[in-house]
């Protein structure tokens, strides 16, 4: 295993942060995959995954069991882990810009189109070098002007040739679930039984601009925009897995994770051994559209009457907002049926903050809006 330190643009004179990767394997041999923790900095559970996973891998490194190539990046975001407010650490916007850590990622698929459109050829597995190459090229093009910029070129740099990319988060209380793109979903699953997702929410594609999907989403849209001309591989599936929720940073979980995504790159060939078992998956996938957000209709004291995970029906009473001044009650049900994946931290809240999120099996009229 070899240790890389990419430096990121500083703001300060005096200051210097670093994105450090762990590297195992090596290239070109039975394909890549790209883990990284805690991009949303205050999201801890995936890095203690990651603690545990190399754990893992250094065992399989000594008994030359790593076919292919590994590389873990356990803090994703050395920006905003140095971030807190009155004591509470606050990760997931940056104080400088303020912008989501987890948004405005490059699209590659548009900055390399009409480039590839001269350079592309018949043969599939020479397209996925092409566009790789591409991607290389375009991404060290990229002059960041801020260190934010520089954290994302940087990530994109050690991922954009990965053939499977992990970026583990968490919610604010949670059941595991994940995030991925709808073309993908075939290559998914198998990540899905393993880690125990109680929902999985795909789309093509949502806009956000995330990590995930700029390492993901330029093979499908490639394929799509040369379809009858040039054929071009699944080059990369990205998925965001939540673990969890923030509070659930605990190793016994942490070692359940680490065994899932072990045996998961048993499953893709790039760890040597026979994979266990493939669970059950624990529920059908779901469209990301049809994901419903309750929100509080007044100010006031929130209680929830399901835990994350439980099963809602439609029209069934989720939480109560309760008055403290004039006593009254709003209750607030859900307008579909499916699993409540995650809830707020929140039992205060004000009108029209985010109480939960329910996994609906179809769209809703409208779509879902990407959450800040």
């Amino acid at each position: 295993m070899r240790v890389e330190h990419q430096p990121l643009l500083t703001r300060n004179p005096c200051t210097q942060r670093h994105l450090i990767s762990f590297h195992y394997g090596q290239p070109g041999r039975a394909g890549k995959v790209y883990l990284q923790a805690s991009l949303h900095a205050d999201e801890l559970p995936g890095m203690l995954a990651l603690h545990h996973l190399r754990e893992m891998l250094d065992g399989a490194e000594a008994r030359g069991q790593i076919l292919g190539e590994i590389v873990l990046v356990p803090i994703a975001n050395p920006i905003g882990l140095e971030q807190t407010l009155m004591h509470d650490a606050m990760g997931r916007f940056d104080f400088n810009s303020g912008e989501n850590f987890n948004r405005r990622y490059p699209d590659l698929a548009e900055t390399i189109k009409d480039r590839l459109a001269h350079e592309l050829t018949g043969d599939a597995d020479e397209n996925r070098q092409i566009i790789r190459r591409a991607m290389a090229s375009a991404l060290k093009q990229i002059r960041p002007t801020s260190e934010i910029d520089s954290m994302r070129q940087a990530q994109l740099l050690l991922a954009h040739d990965a053939d499977f990319v992990l970026d583990l988060h968490c919610d604010a209380q949670a059941v595991v679930h994940l995030y991925g793109e709808t073309p993908c979903w075939s290559q998914i699953e198998p990540l899905a039984r393993y880690i125990g997702a109680q929902a999985s929410l795909l789309a093509s594609g949502t806009g956000a601009g995330s990590f995930d999907e700029a390492c993901g989403q330029p093979w499908w849209r490639l394929a799509e925009a040369f379809a009858g001309r040039f054929p071009i591989p699944s080059g990369c599936v990205a998925a965001t897995v939540e673990l969890r929720g923030e509070a659930d940073v605990d190793h016994a979980l942490a070692r359940v994770d680490a065994a899932a995504l072990y045996a998961f790159l048993q499953h893709r060939g790039i760890l040597a051994g026979t994979p266990p078992p493939m669970p059950a998956l624990l529920q059908p996938a779901t469209p990301f559209d049809g994901s419903l957000t309750l929100r509080a209709p007044c100010a006031g004291l929130v209680v929830f009457l399901h835990k994350p995970g439980a099963w809602i029906e439609r029209d069934e009473p989720v939480v109560h907002v309760i008055d403290p001044i004039t006593g009254a009650t709003q209750v607030v049900c859900s307008s579909t049926r499916g699993v409540m994946y995650m809830r707020s931290a929140i039992r205060f809240a004000a009108a029209g903050v985010e109480l939960c999120k329910v996994a609906g099996a179809t769209a809703l009229e409208g779509g879902v809006m990407v959450s800040a």
